[in-house]
């Protein structure tokens, strides 16, 4: 048990390095990145790691969809803008805010609740000290771990940003039809390669899609005018999907696991889903049909440790995506208004 305990520990701790290398040679590249570090707060505010764990392993507790929100809200706040919590940010007379794009507006409240009450217990512990972008950052980092991810070095020290605008979010956002060819050009125009965008997408592995979603996929006419379904699917998985979602249309609420296998838990069991037939959304569907990113999702299907050091790095490059330092942006008072507000 003890050697076992060493080789693990020299596992994370050449893991912990690689990543803090990759983090290095990313804020290279990156000027305003290179402004941050895992060490920020280390006097200003030296518990805020434990503080944010503790408060969201609680709410994921109580809320179990906690993580895969906080995860979809960290990648549209992150994608729109950069990482700089303008995705948490509400509309008001002044302005319509990117959480109110019809594209957010199926964004968990959970989500937003965890980095709330997260902030709330570090404006009490260190007043005026942490970012609602550093807060989301560790939140999904810890929420992606307690289910079983991989955990990974976060970079801190980034500041809220100053504008939040809901015209700003069409066409910064992966939609749920789209073809390979244009997911890569906008993970291109982001700085991310194909396969950082399949490592990506495997974030998929935990959380729901609404029925709307994939409805494209599963209520066909063939030309007898009976019910059809994508031929790529599963047979017996898409007539699965044509009985829960009978009635989207009346209810939009109605919604499926991403992952029917193992949807609780942060694993590789999204790829081989997309192996047999068993991948929800077009765009998913597309990474296995495509003989850009088919390689990536066999790779990812065969080995789970090669993709989660993958998403490790990847969750780390996409943390540092257009960040905010100095005065490009404030510690809010509170995530959801700026300091102005009138702003």
């Amino acid at each position: 048990m003890a050697n076992h305990l060493r080789r693990q520990n020299h596992h994370c701790s050449r893991l912990a390095a690689a990543l803090v290398a990759a983090m290095l040679l990313i804020s290279a590249a990156v000027p305003s990145a290179a402004k941050l570090s895992t060490g920020y707060y280390r006097k200003s505010c030296p518990r805020v790691e434990q503080i944010v764990a503790d408060i969201v392993t609680n709410k994921q507790i109580n809320s179990p969809t906690t993580a895969a929100g906080a995860l979809r809200l960290f990648f549209h706040d992150c994608f729109v803008g950069g990482c700089d919590a303008s995705v948490l940010v509400s509309t008001n007379a002044f302005n319509r805010a990117e959480r109110d794009a019809d594209i957010n507006l199926s964004l968990p409240g959970d989500a937003f609740d965890a980095v709330v009450r997260a902030k709330t217990a570090l404006e009490l512990q260190c007043p005026g000290a942490v970012s609602c972008a550093d807060i989301l950052a560790l939140a999904t980092r810890d929420l992606v771990s307690m289910l079983g991810g991989p955990f990974y070095a976060v970079p801190l020290g980034r500041k809220d940003g100053l504008v939040s605008r809901a015209a700003a979010v069409e066409g910064n956002l992966p939609l749920t039809n789209m073809t390979v060819d244009t997911m890569a050009a906008l993970f291109r125009r982001k700085g991310f390669t194909v396969q950082e965008m399949v490592t990506l997408a495997g974030a998929h592995t935990v959380g729901f899609s609404h029925c709307k979603e994939f409805a494209g996929r599963i209520f066909r006419r063939s030309s007898g005018g009976q019910g059809a379904f994508d031929p790529a699917m599963e047979p017996r998985f898409a007539q699965a999907l044509q009985r829960a979602c009978a009635n989207y249309q009346k209810d939009a609420t109605v919604s499926v696991f991403n992952d029917i296998m193992t949807p609780g838990k942060f694993d590789n069991i999204y790829y081989l889903n997309l192996k047999r037939g068993l991948g929800l959304l077009a765009s998913d569907h597309a990474l296995v049909a495509d003989a850009r990113t088919k390689p990536f999702v066999d790779l990812y299907a065969a080995n789970q440790s090669a993709f989660f050091g993958d998403f490790s790095r990847a969750m780390v490059k996409l943390s540092l995506v257009g960040v905010k330092t100095g005065r490009n942006g404030e510690v809010r008072r509170r995530c959801d208004q700026f300091n102005n507000l009138s702003t």
